[in-house]
């Protein structure tokens, strides 16, 4: 699925050695679906050609206000009527500083002031520069003048120093804009999400684990950041990156045993939504060896095992109401092998929550696909068979409207 299908963006460059990132930038916004414009300043043109954003894009470049190509002469106003959205990549403090003032003095400029759509800036500059006084007086301007700014990211500059004011890698540029789309249901609210496996330790180099992911954990987390939400994941052991971390609403905790995420969630229940996406263990080891267990011939260690906490049932028992409505509201998961509904319909009932989902099909765990069954009270339907993160944008859309 294209998250930007049919969207119509204005990619502005200024000048900066960051502007080698604008051809991945544009590469990857047109592989969710959109149209990109390039536009380019006089100093952009230093370090990428027009030739190569023309190549990448299939479109004219354009460089000049005083470009005739266009039937009106007017490039400022037909490239902005034309756009869903303006995201200049990178943003130079020289051109922060100019568009927080109302100046316009080249093309880029100017069809930024003639605008009708929104505008994103990825900022790139020398750490001095983005802390100096001035650059942040222009941040403070923009803020104001609702300019959306991704970044930047703290690291190693071209300069050689490090710090605040490398631009965003294109990935992240691209799933922020992609975010910047999304319908803010859960704008103001707070969700905690539980995601991955757990491992339970046997002893210091074996333990009981299962095939979970946490893709489906980690796709509802940023389907939640999408949609506004201030969200904490609480993952275990798994090879999946953060979403959106950019952003700076997202907190991420790292756990491994089941009990060390029912301790991380139970501190932070103080949240708006609680999804129980996790594949918890349902028992551990009581007494995990200190040493390795050596093999004895044919002879099978003895394990004695004991239950773990009930993360989702606990929060549960937490939940108050608030204005008539369950406060949190618990969302559980649930993975079966066998008669989907069944289990579900009394997981529900014995965890004493309002809504399971059921990933259907025997091979959920570790996929890009998947297909849910929604379970409540009185009622279920299925989700039909999507990749994780769309499932997961519908998922919010319909637990957005419960709160």
């Amino acid at each position: 699925m294209q998250s930007l299908l049919n969207k119509k963006i204005v990619l502005g460059i200024s000048g900066g050695i960051a502007a080698y990132k604008s051809a991945e930038l544009a590469r990857l916004l047109i592989q969710e679906g959109a149209s990109v414009q390039v536009v380019m300043t006089q100093a952009a043109q230093q370090f990428v050609t027009p030739v190569t954003m023309q190549a990448l894009t299939g479109n004219p470049v354009y460089t000049s206000q005083w470009d005739s190509s266009i039937a009106n002469n007017m490039a400022h106003i037909e490239l902005s009527r034309a756009a869903d959205a303006i995201l200049i990549a990178p943003a130079s403090a020289d051109l922060m500083a100019k568009l927080s003032l109302g100046l316009a003095d080249d093309l880029l400029t100017t069809l930024c002031l003639a605008r009708d759509c929104p505008l994103l800036m990825a900022p790139a500059m020398n750490k001095q520069m983005w802390e100096h006084d001035a650059t942040q007086r222009s941040v403070k301007r923009l803020i104001e003048d609702k300019v959306s700014l991704l970044g930047p990211a703290s690291g190693i500059q071209a300069c050689g120093e490090v710090g605040y004011g490398r631009m965003l890698e294109p990935a992240e540029i691209t799933e922020q804009l992609i975010a910047f789309f999304q319908k803010k249901v859960l704008a103001g609210k707070r969700v905690l999400i539980t995601a991955g496996p757990t491992f339970e330790a046997i002893d210091p180099v074996r333990g009981i684990t299962n095939l979970s992911s946490g893709k489906m954990g980690f796709a509802i987390a940023r389907a939640a950041l999408e949609a506004g939400a201030q969200v904490h994941l609480v993952a275990g052991p798994c090879n999946q990156h953060t979403p959106l971390e950019a952003s700076g609403k997202i907190t991420r905790t790292n756990v491994v045993s089941a009990k060390e995420m029912h301790a991380a969630t139970m501190q932070s229940t103080d949240c708006d939504i609680f999804f129980a996406v996790s594949a918890v263990a349902d028992w551990g080891i009581e007494k995990p060896a200190k040493e390795k267990i050596k093999r004895q011939g044919k002879q099978a260690p003895s394990l004695e095992f004991i239950a773990n906490p009930d993360i989702l049932a606990d929060v549960a028992k937490m939940v108050k109401t608030k204005g008539g409505k369950p406060h949190p509201y618990c969302v559980g998961f649930a993975a079966e092998s066998t008669a989907l509904l069944k289990h579900a319909q009394e997981k529900l009932q014995r965890k004493g929550i309002p809504m399971i989902v059921g990933n259907i099909g025997p091979n959920t765990f570790g996929s890009d696909l998947n297909e849910l069954l929604i379970v409540e009270k009185n009622t279920s339907k299925k989700i039909a068979k999507s990749d994780k993160l769309q499932l997961a944008r519908q998922l919010i859309q319909l637990v957005a409207k419960k709160i």
